[in-house]
């Protein structure tokens, strides 16, 4: 791949890239992969997150089909996500980015890079 290719929309890893490190997406994908949560169950786990933020996130993960949307017209209503099958093939590059992470952090203190 030329280097003029990187930035043109003609790379995949660019795309990805551009697509899942917007800050919110990899914590909510990694949250369910845990399983399915309720909206305010996910709020929770995401330190941080503006109830705008974590909505427009859903919907923006729910239209690129990386999770599901249940509305539950129980007393009370809910709602619940999920990983879809698409979703769910992300989970091993996340799984190896954490063992990559949990080995610099490791590394980070013994050559004392602060």
């Amino acid at each position: 791949m030329e280097s003029s290719d990187w930035y043109d929309g003609s790379c995949d890893l660019v795309h990805t890239f551009n697509y899942i490190c917007k800050k919110w997406r990899l914590p909510i994908l990694w949250y369910l992969s845990q399983g399915n949560f309720r909206y305010y169950e996910l709020k929770r786990q995401l330190y941080g997150i503006t109830n705008i933020m974590l909505t427009r996130s859903l919907q923006d993960l729910e239209s690129h089909g990386m999770i599901w949307r249940k509305q539950h017209s129980e007393t009370p209503p809910h709602v619940e996500y999920g990983l879809t099958e698409q979703g769910n093939h992300i989970i091993p590059v996340l799984e190896v980015l954490e063992a990559w992470g949990e080995m610099q952090v490791e590394y980070e203190k013994r050559v004392d890079c602060n």
